[in-house]
């Protein structure tokens, strides 16, 4: 008896990732992720529906590692933060923001299909849906410290989702545009300088 031949699936996804970043979803095509495979139709319908079904097994890996990552970088008991730590969750310091740079950056064919090349899938509107979910995570910080006093300015959720929005595009932005590492370092100070969220938050006292 034959034993399958274990290759067959890592080169699929890679042959398909690379046409998905050379084309796009829509303009991507079954065959010639086949013939750069080597493999038949048959074979990769074997395995996936279909070409939407294929192009989620590509950017699924890179969406868990996301999720994940601000999973383990959220902190759940918010009450047992300071007045000066809470406050400085909302200091833009280079290193913080860099954090993400670097990490996208990991991550970053993924992450650029999910950004660019996602139309036509159920992952189109990922952009919008990861600002959705960092607005309901992000919001809790900001209502800890209405709620304490320090942060003075009333902030409505969807006032934050505009505001988040901007921020989260100065991070894609580059990856969309493909630029250089050496060029996102100097981005992040850009950032640093540009988003005053203390300002934003008419900070009581800053520490």
């Amino acid at each position: 008896m034959a034993k399958p031949d274990k290759s067959i699936d890592p080169r699929i996804l890679d042959c398909a990732k690379q046409e998905f970043l050379d084309k796009g979803f829509e303009k991507a095509s079954l065959q010639t992720i086949c013939n750069h495979a080597g493999v038949t139709t048959g074979a990769l319908y074997k395995r996936y529906k279909g070409k939407e079904e294929l192009f989620c097994a590509v950017v699924e890996p890179t969406i868990e590692a996301i999720y994940e990552m601000l999973q383990n970088r959220s902190i759940e008991h918010l009450q047992k933060l300071s007045d000066t730590e809470l406050i400085n969750c909302w200091r833009m310091q280079e290193e913080n923001v860099m954090f993400y740079f670097q990490f996208f950056y990991q991550h970053k064919d993924g992450f650029v299909l999910l950004l660019k090349d996602s139309a036509g899938t159920k992952h189109e509107n990922f952009a919008h849906e990861f600002v959705s979910r960092l607005s309901d995570n992000t919001i809790r910080y900001y209502q800890e410290g209405y709620r304490r006093g320090i942060f003075l300015r009333e902030i409505s959720e969807e006032e934050f989702h505009i505001l988040l929005s901007a921020f989260w595009t100065a991070i894609y932005e580059p990856f969309i545009h493909n630029m250089e590492w050496d060029k996102m370092r100097e981005h992040t100070r850009l950032i640093c300088k540009y988003f005053n969220w203390l300002s934003v938050l008419e900070v009581e006292e800053e520490v």
